[in-house]
C-alpha cells in the first residue's frame, strides 16, 4: 500500500514539475506579450488621472480619452519633428563630405592629418585593418544583414508602440468596468476593503506618472531654455526632448540623457560649448537628486527614498526600462498592502 502511495506522490509531483515547466515556457513564449499588457496597463492608469479630471470638467469620457491621445500623439510628432530635420542635414553633410574624404585619402592629405592629431595612434595598422574587412568575402553580406536587422529592429518598435497605445486605448476606456469585473470576484464581505486598497494603489500610480512627467518637462523646458539662449548650441529642440525622454526613466534616465546630450554637443558644437552644457547638468543633476525629486516623488508614491532606489535598480534588472518604470508604484503598492493589510492581523494576534 505504501509502495501505491509513493508512486502516486511520485507521479503526481512529476506531472506538477511537467505543468510548471510547460506553463513557465509559455510565459517565456508571450513575454514581448505580456510587456505590451503590462506597459499598456501602466500607462491607462497613470493616464487616468487625467482623463478623470477632463470629466470633471463636463468633458465626456470618449472626449477626454480623446484628448488625452492627441496629446500623446503631439509628443510623438514633436520627437519626429525634432529628429528628421537633424536626420536630413547629416545626410546632407555626409553627401558633401564624402568625395572630399575619398581625395584625402588618395593623397594621403587626410592620413597625414589624423597622424598629426593623433600621434599615439597607429594610423597604418588601422588602415590594413579596414582594407582586410572590407576585402573580406563575407563583409558585404554582415552589412547588408546589419542593416536589415537595424531596419527590423525599428519596425518592431514602431509597432511595439502602436500595439502599447491601442491597448492603452482600451484599457482606459473600459478602466471601471475592468475594475467593477475585478472586485465581483472578491467575497462580499472582504470587498469594501478591497475596493478601497485598489483605489489607493490606482491612485498611487497615476500620482507616480503625474509626478515622473513633471521631472521630465521640468528637465526638458529647462534644457530648451539653456541650449537655446543661454549657450546657443545646435539641435536644442532636439536635445532638450532627449532630456525630457531620459527623466522619465527612474535613477539613470537623467544621467543618460545628459551624458548623450553632452557627447552631442560636443560634436556638433566643439568647445568651449560642451563644458558649459557639462557644467549645466553637473548642477542640474545635483538639483533634481535632492531637491526636485524628494520634493515631487514623496508626495506623488510616499515611499522612503532607500526603497526608491532598491526598487528601481531591481526593476531595471529584471525587465528593463519597463521594470524601472514600473518598480517604484509597485514597490508603493507592496508597502500599502502591508500597512493596511498585514499589520493589522498581525495586530489582531
Amino acid at each position: 500500500m505504501k509502495i501505491h502511495n509513493a508512486f502516486r506522490f511520485g507521479l503526481f509531483g512529476a506531472l506538477g514539475v511537467l505543468v510548471a515547466v510547460a506553463i513557465g515556457a509559455a510565459i517565456t513564449s508571450l513575454a514581448t506579450i505580456l510587456t505590451y499588457i503590462g506597459a499598456a496597463i501602466f500607462l491607462a492608469l497613470g493616464f487616468d488621472p487625467f482623463v478623470t479630471w477632463l470629466e470633471k470638467k463636463g468633458i465626456r469620457r470618449p472626449f477626454a480619452i480623446l484628448i488625452v491621445l492627441v496629446g500623446v500623439l503631439s509628443v510623438v510628432a514633436g520627437l519626429v519633428l525634432a529628429i528628421v530635420p537633424v536626420i536630413v542635414d547629416q545626410v546632407d553633410t555626409l553627401i558633401v563630405q564624402v568625395p572630399i574624404l575619398i581625395a584625402g585619402i588618395e593623397d594621403e592629405s587626410l592620413i597625414d592629418e589624423v597622424k598629426q592629431n593623433f600621434p599615439w595612434l597607429d594610423v597604418d595598422l588601422v588602415l590594413n585593418e579596414i582594407t582586410s574587412a572590407v576585402q573580406d568575402p563575407q563583409f558585404i553580406g554582415n552589412l547588408g544583414g546589419g542593416v536589415l536587422q537595424a531596419g527590423i529592429t525599428i519596425a518592431t518598435g514602431v509597432t511595439g508602440a502602436l500595439i502599447v497605445i491601442i491597448l492603452m486605448l482600451y484599457f482606459i476606456a473600459s478602466l471601471a468596468n475592468l475594475k467593477r469585473g475585478i472586485y465581483t470576484l472578491v467575497p462580499a464581505s472582504k470587498r469594501p476593503a478591497f475596493i478601497d486598497i485598489t483605489e489607493q494603489i490606482s491612485a498611487s500610480v497615476g500620482r507616480y506618472v503625474v509626478g515622473q512627467g513633471t521631472l521630465a518637462l521640468v528637465n526638458g523646458v529647462l534644457s530648451f531654455i539653456v541650449l537655446t539662449f543661454v549657450i546657443r548650441v545646435e539641435y536644442s529642440a532636439l536635445l532638450a526632448f532627449i532630456a525630457f525622454l531620459g527623466s522619465l526613466i527612474p535613477l539613470v534616465g537623467t544621467i543618460t540623457a545628459s551624458i548623450t546630450i553632452t557627447l552631442a554637443v560636443w560634436l556638433f558644437n566643439g568647445t568651449p560649448e560642451v563644458f558649459y552644457v557639462a557644467g549645466y547638468y553637473l548642477v542640474y543633476m545635483q538639483i533634481e537628486a535632492y531637491v526636485l525629486n524628494p520634493r515631487i516623488m514623496t508626495q506623488a508614491v510616499q515611499v522612503p527614498g532607500v526603497i526608491v532606489v532598491i526598487a528601481a535598480l531591481s526593476g531595471g534588472t529584471l525587465l528593463g526600462i519597463l521594470g524601472a518604470l514600473v518598480a517604484i508604484p509597485v514597490a508603493a503598492s507592496i508597502q500599502l498592502v502591508i500597512r493596511q493589510v498585514v499589520v493589522p492581523r498581525q495586530n489582531e494576534l
